[in-house]
């Protein structure tokens, strides 16, 4: 159950979506055992961010979580950092020193009215 949730300072067009949403596809597939099929993309444009007290250009934060049994391998973030991070500043017109990707993963996961 992995799920990507992309915030941006920018709106985010429909076809920067489907972008990104390629792209979170095919980079998930670097965690073990992860695929598209299960991926949820959310996305919201125009939120308020500050980096480093400065809001007057663009900038990114995106959240990564997965459904797993044991630690995710770091190798396997990095792996989706390096992906997916041309994609998202060429989408969103975020220059990459003002995104941050956050990572997590649970042992408990709701699906269809039940936990994993």
């Amino acid at each position: 159950m992995p799920v990507v949730h992309t915030y941006c300072s920018a709106p985010i067009s429909e076809s920067a979506r489907e972008a990104l949403k390629t792209a979170y596809g095919r980079a998930i597939e670097a965690v073990p055992g992860k695929s598209e099929a299960w991926l949820m993309c959310l996305f919201e444009g125009s939120t308020p961010i500050y980096f480093a007290g400065d809001d007057s250009e663009p900038s990114a934060y995106v959240e990564v979580g997965v459904f797993a049994r044991s630690e995710v391998p770091a190798a396997a973030w990095e792996r989706f950092t390096e992906e997916v991070t041309p994609a998202i500043s060429r989408e969103l017109g975020v220059d990459p020193s003002r995104l941050y990707i956050s990572y997590g993963w649970t042992p408990s996961f709701g699906w269809n009215g039940a936990n994993f």
